[in-house]
């Protein structure tokens, strides 16, 4: 069918719909959904509404801490290529619907400025109703979205696929890749092309994950080979994927509870586990009741360019590279043992005390791979840690990347707020 046809048979079946009459052709059975959705929700059908826009600061902070930056060069070399030719813009919003990345037509951008459809601006159904963002958030499975199959009229000479993308660790919905575009342009294999990107995308987080179950791998095999003989023991990544196992048949994936930690703890596949920390995972050693899983010792060496931790702990130590901003929240940790909260870390590293999540974020990095090291409310060292803190020879060369005040005075030799001995 013409696409000013289909248009115009939509509409009619829209506004049969929206009267209560019987349409002229049933629309199809995700839109029919949508639309009740939106009509149950109160929904206006002919006024677009338009919630508040995130600040160009929110937007960097929901950037940074999405699995889905990762993803990018993969959505941007499967669909970017093929948009300006074809009046197409790609778009990636997180599972909240807010639009994150847009990229594509120059012309088409700034027509999807006047609806609304921009960097940080919230797609989901409930606000803006039936579209490929938000649709497919509620479904969780690719949908094309026809000219009047959006629920508000305002977006009826549009037509757009979006494809949800999930992490393949735990399968849980982390946001929707969405190509858009002029009513007159859309193809209907679109859908098809969107979704075989969205799944490139996915298997592209799923090499990632294995990667690192390596380098927890080459990490841990170590740690089981110097246990004693027969001792049941694995090492598993945050989402309870298994990377070395000792003493028992390889499991599959082992749920871990939400307040899973250091210490003692108890899992249905293993029954009583010692639970040790690990970079990137957790040494799990069943039964041994009396077995010591606390962390003695953290030796932060910033005395050379590639800045390193090392921990002690019951069944030996390991040590992890540490980035620069890393190294630098661990420095700013260690000298003030009494803690920071996360607006005053943001103050001190960015200058900003509202970048909170941004810190959040890191933090949080740095807890999975220094879990049982670290505390929080306030951030800090865990009580019983003790700190060994290597500065370089010359205070000057101190963390050279960092502009944080309380650095910059240990690089002049000040002492500063709760300096170690």
């Amino acid at each position: 069918m013409d696409a000013r046809d289909a248009s115009r048979l939509l509409k009619g079946v829209r506004a049969a719909t929206l009267a209560g009459d019987r349409p002229p052709a049933a629309p199809r059975p995700e839109i029919a959904a949508s639309w009740r959705r939106m009509l149950d929700g109160g929904v206006h059908p002919d006024r677009d509404s338009r919630s508040r826009l995130l600040t160009p600061a929110e937007t960097e902070e929901r950037r940074h801490v999405t699995p889905l930056r990762q993803i990018l060069p993969v959505l941007r070399e499967g669909l970017l290529p093929a948009l300006d030719g074809a009046l197409h813009i790609m778009v990636v919003a997180d599972a909240d619907g807010r639009l994150l990345w847009r990229e594509g037509a120059s012309s088409i951008l700034r027509k999807a400025d006047r609806l609304g459809f921009g960097v940080g601006a919230h797609w989901d159904e409930s606000v803006v109703g039936t579209n490929g963002v938000g649709t497919a958030l509620v479904t969780g499975r690719p949908v094309q979205v026809f000219s009047a199959e959006h629920f508000v009229s305002s977006h009826h000479d549009w037509t757009c696929a979006g494809a949800p993308v999930h992490d393949p660790r735990d399968g849980r919905l982390l946001g929707v890749v969405d190509v858009s575009g002029p009513l007159a342009t859309m193809h209907p294999a679109t859908l098809a092309w969107v979704s075989s990107v969205a799944r490139l995308a996915e298997r592209e987080l799923q090499i990632r994950h294995l990667e690192s179950l390596e380098r927890l791998r080459s990490i841990s095999a170590p740690l089981l080979a110097r246990l004693p003989a027969g001792e049941r023991a694995l090492t598993v990544d945050p989402q309870g994927w298994p990377a070395a196992v000792t003493g028992l048949a390889p499991p599959g994936r082992i749920p871990l509870p939400p307040s899973f930690g250091p210490g003692r703890q108890w899992l249905p596949q293993l029954g009583d586990c010692a639970v040790e920390p690990l970079p990137g995972g957790w040494l799990l050693r069943a039964g041994g009741a009396g077995t010591n899983t606390a962390v003695s010792r953290t030796v932060l060496d910033l005395s050379r360019r590639s800045c390193t931790a090392t921990v002690y702990g019951a069944a030996g130590s390991w040590s992890l590279e540490l980035s620069p901003r890393h190294a630098e929240l661990l420095f700013l940790l260690a000298e003030r043992p009494r803690g920071w909260s996360a607006a005053e870390l943001a103050a001190e590293v960015f200058g900003d005390a509202t970048r909170t999540v941004t810190v959040r974020a890191e933090l949080s990095r740095i807890r999975r791979n220094l879990a049982g090291v670290l505390a929080h409310r306030p951030y800090r060292f865990g009580d019983g840690v003790e700190i060994e803190l290597i500065r370089p020879a010359v205070d000057g060369d101190l963390l050279p990347h960092s502009t944080a005040p309380t650095v910059i005075r240990a690089r002049l030799g000040r002492p500063g707020d709760g300096v170690l001995p």
